[in-house]
């Protein structure tokens, strides 16, 4: 897969090797919905995603490799299409990096990778009062 770039950002797909970058991301996200925070659950959760290939994530980085951004896709399946699917329950952004264009960079990634595989579609889940997605 190659990679989204932006003037000030890449969007790359990670790899086990980038827990520890997404460690915070993952920590912010949870504590956006109100979690406490917790870098173990973050960190425990995550490695048994790519352990267990139960998910693909993304990164956004400026151009300087700061982390900026992730997204988290969940493989499933659609029986009426008879086909695989991908849930985007995860898409978070650090404050501070909000407005650069990592949002969109990151659903673009998200998009271009469920097309590659030949997946159905791709449906975002978030919460109901979650106004900005």
């Amino acid at each position: 897969m190659s990679q989204s770039e932006s003037p000030s950002l890449t969007v790359r797909q990670t790899t086990i090797n980038d827990l520890e970058l997404l460690v915070p991301l993952f920590n912010g996200y949870r504590q956006f919905y109100k979690q406490p925070s917790d870098s173990s659950i973050a960190r425990d959760f995550l490695r048994d995603r790519f352990e267990q290939q139960q998910s693909v994530v993304f990164i956004a980085e400026s151009t300087d490799s700061a982390p900026l951004g992730f997204t988290q896709l969940f493989p499933s399946f659609s029986s009426v299409s008879a086909a695989r699917i991908f849930v985007l329950n995860d898409l978070y952004v650090y404050a501070q990096a909000r407005r650069l264009g990592a949002d969109a960079a990151l659903l673009r990634a998200a998009a271009e990778y469920a097309r590659s595989v030949d997946a159905a579609y791709l449906m975002l889940s978030t919460a109901i009062d979650n106004i900005a997605a």
